[in-house]
């Protein structure tokens, strides 16, 4: 009787432990189960709505910089532009603008615009110093031509590509080959009636009294530093053309100086700057006071003088 109840209790302990354990094995699955979806919903918390809303957020935020730094960019340009424009004559104008309207000037000015040439024959005899000087030259002589209101149709002629001044002019002036003038290997003669050409040149008897759109104006292409006599004189005789000399005598007159130095010698850029200025005014006095350099030792005379309106030009 013992023994059989020691039994029994012995089962219903075993069945009281086996109970413990399954209710222990079922506590821990639900535990793990909570774990695992505990991490299955930060897994996916990125993705909730919530989250996406925020993120498109910030999405649109970061848009936004972008673009108003983009309008501020844009407006800071604007501003340059205007800015830039203010110191022209044309205020209103941006720089693109004026870009424009001077290229639709030059073009105009090819076709109905006061002919120059600028006889380049005369530089196989230049050294390569005086080349560079000629290259320097024609830019700024181009550069002028760029700023009038009504530009010369500007013609660059007996220049040869396999030149000296060609390769220095490629060399030394950006966009040469973009320039808005005529640029061949032809004389002015192969271009022009010897009738109409007026070769300018400072050793010519005539003065030059005024700028006739029937004509073609040549100037020499010549830097001398041996100051070679009546070269350019010379080359217009061989050509069998009229020639002319600006009206110095007639409107300036020698100034003493220290070195006791007068030339009435030009650069071709600044002969340009005189014609250019005389045929905008139609004053003479006003054309050689503004652009005849002082370091040449003349002075426009005194019954000619005027208030100086543009700074003499620098040799």
């Amino acid at each position: 009787m013992l023994t059989e109840m020691a039994h029994i209790g012995s089962d219903v302990c075993e069945m009281q432990l086996n109970g413990v354990s399954e209710v222990m094995d079922l506590l821990q699955i639900d535990v793990e189960t909570d774990v695992v979806e505990d991490r299955a919903g930060r897994e996916a918390a990125p993705f909730s709505r919530n989250v996406l809303r925020k993120q498109r957020h910030w999405e649109r935020q970061l848009a936004a910089k972008k673009s108003k730094r983009k309008e501020e960019k844009q407006r800071r340009k604007l501003n340059r532009e205007q800015e830039s424009g203010s110191r022209t004559d044309n205020p209103q104008f941006t720089k693109r603008v004026m870009k424009a309207i001077t290229k639709e000037r030059l073009a105009e000015a090819q076709s109905t615009g006061l002919k120059l040439c600028v006889d380049l024959s005369m530089t196989d005899s230049m050294s390569d110093k005086e080349i560079s000087r000629l290259a320097g030259q024609l830019r700024r002589l181009y550069g002028s031509n760029k700023k009038a209101i009504r530009p010369f149709h500007l013609l660059l002629t007996d220049l040869r590509e396999d030149s000296r001044l060609y390769r220095e002019c490629l060399r030394m002036n950006a966009g040469f080959l973009n320039y808005m003038m005529d640029i061949t290997e032809e004389s002015c003669l192969d271009l022009f009636s010897p009738e109409t050409v007026v070769y300018l040149t400072p050793d010519a008897e005539e003065a030059l009294e005024t700028v006739d759109a029937d004509k073609v104006y040549v100037l020499g292409g010549l830097v001398d530093e041996s100051i070679q006599k009546k070269l350019s004189f010379s080359r217009a005789r061989e050509l069998s053309v009229h020639t002319a000399r600006l009206p110095i005598d007639e409107y300036m007159v020698k100034k003493n100086n220290a070195k006791n130095f007068h030339s009435k010698i030009l650069a071709v850029n600044q002969v340009f700057d005189i014609l250019l200025t005389f045929c905008k005014t139609g004053s003479w006095t006003e054309a050689l006071q503004a652009w005849f350099p002082q370091g040449k030792g003349y002075v426009v005379a005194p019954e000619f003088s005027l208030p100086l309106s543009v700074p003499p030009s620098q040799t």
